[in-house]
Formats: structure tokens, C-alpha cells, sequence
């Protein structure tokens, strides 16, 4: 698990904090994203009153294994949750250089979904400076 603080040093460590994922299945989603049958990667998708005031959903982790990365999964894994729910959706990634690979991969994945009908914009969030993008689905169906 990463981690920006020494607070958690190991997984066992993280149970209580991941417990609540399990806990509200109503407001909270996890999603494991299943390659061949094996797990690959996590997306953990929140609702109100875990989301910014007038977002639906929020994109709260999304990860595929570095070895699957560049293949279209993690593309493909993203547009069936967001086909799942219908409204306004936020997510945020590090807006630093060094992650030029995740904002790269949001812009295509997120252009290609809603034929580039999306808003990012940079700014101050929960957890800190990140880069905020933002769409729309109600009502559209725009995967392919």
C-alpha cells in the first residue's frame, strides 16, 4: 500500500482504514479489475457523502499492475464502471511532470469516452494541488 505519511507500514495496518469499502455498499464500490481470471487492479469508487458538493461519483483509487499497463485494460476497466453509474464524475491525479504517463492516460481514456466532452483543470484539493478532470454521462451512452 503507498502511503504519503510513515502512519502505515504494512497491509495489516491498512485493515481498518480499507474496512470501509467493505462496509457501506451502498455509497462506496470496489471494484477489482480481473485479468484472465487473476486480479490485476483496483478501482474504488465513492458517492455522496464522500464526494465534492455536486459530484456523483469520484474516482477515489484506480490501479492496474505495471506489467498490464499500455494494453487498453485499465481503459476498458474504467468505461464499464463509469457505464455502471450515470451523473457527474470527478477524479483527480498528481499534476507533477513525473506523472505524465497518468494524466496522458486520463486525457485519452476520458476523450475517447466522452468524445472529449470533459473539463481539467489544475487546483486545491483533499489532497492538495492535483489535476481535477471532470464529465458528465446522465443520459448519454458514450462508450463503445
Amino acid at each position: 500500500m503507498y502511503e504519503d505519511s510513515d502512519d502505515f507500514r504494512t497491509l495489516n495496518d491498512q485493515y481498518e482504514v480499507q474496512n470501509i469499502w467493505w462496509e457501506k455498499p451502498e455509497v462506496l464500490f470496489p471494484y477489482v479489475i480481473l485479468v484472465d481470471g487473476i486480479p490485476a487492479g483496483f478501482i474504488l469508487i465513492a458517492t455522496p457523502p464522500h464526494c465534492n458538493e455536486g459530484i456523483d461519483y469520484f474516482v477515489n483509487e484506480f490501479f492496474l499492475i505495471q506489467s498490464l499497463r499500455g494494453k487498453g485494460i485499465a481503459e476498458r476497466a474504467a468505461n464499464i464502471v463509469f457505464d455502471q453509474f450515470k451523473g457527474n464524475w470527478e477524479l483527480f491525479t498528481n499534476p507533477l511532470e513525473k506523472n505524465i504517463a497518468g494524466k496522458k492516460f486520463w486525457r485519452r481514456s476520458l476523450s475517447n469516452y466522452t468524445n472529449g466532452v470533459y473539463t481539467e483543470t489544475n487546483g486545491e484539493t483533499f489532497n492538495g494541488q492535483q489535476t481535477i478532470f471532470r464529465f458528465d454521462n446522465s443520459g448519454k451512452k458514450y462508450s463503445k
